[in-house]
């Protein structure tokens, strides 16, 4: 987000609070300095996402407490938005999943290959937050996948680390193998 945008914000956020843009300032307390509460910050994200053309996690949001905070939330989103656009080219087209819900299991666990769509991507964070704190989600792409590639689906469930979740992805060659599975042979 350049620095154009924030007049924008500014614009925005004083147009919808009803306040001067000279009282928004980044130490500004959104909810004690200017009244807001959480039904006018969930609709002020709504409206960052249509001028940005940006998703704003209920998440984001919760962790929102100044103008300043509000400012930086939108600038990460926009640059975590034209990252994804930049990389999306390089996103694998498939993808096999694993599931292990704890250290325990002997490598047993919820598998799924297929397509990487965004709902696929929900199937498997569900599936992953399923199996509870300490599982393992195990993501494998294409040997053939590119770096930037195999970061953007790191990416796409970096989240689930902070719900206890252990996330790996890595290209087919690079996997180890599972238990009871022998390596591949020499040629």
């Amino acid at each position: 987000m350049s620095e154009f945008a924030e007049p924008r914000i500014r614009r925005l956020v004083a147009d919808y609070l009803g306040v001067s843009a000279d009282d928004l300032t980044p130490e500004v307390s959104l909810t004690d300095d200017l009244a807001a509460d959480s039904l006018d910050l969930m609709e002020l994200a709504l409206v960052l996402e249509g001028e940005f053309g940006i998703e704003v996690p209920e998440r984001a949001i919760d962790e929102v407490r100044t103008y300043g905070d509000l400012v930086a939330t939108a600038a990460a989103l926009t640059r975590g938005r034209q990252a994804r656009e930049t990389s999306l080219a390089s996103a694998p087209s498939t993808i096999r999943s694993r599931v292990v819900a704890t250290m325990l299991d002997n490598g047993a666990g919820l598998e799924r290959a297929g397509a990487l769509t965004p709902y696929t991507a929900e199937e498997i964070a569900d599936d992953a937050l399923r199996a509870g704190r300490g599982a393992r989600l195990e993501v494998t792409v294409p040997a053939a996948t590119t770096d930037a590639g195999v970061d953007w689906v790191r990416d796409q469930f970096a989240w689930l680390a902070e719900r206890g979740v252990q996330v790996s992805v890595g290209r087919e060659h690079d996997r180890p193998p599972s238990a009871g599975q022998q390596p591949p042979a020499a040629a």
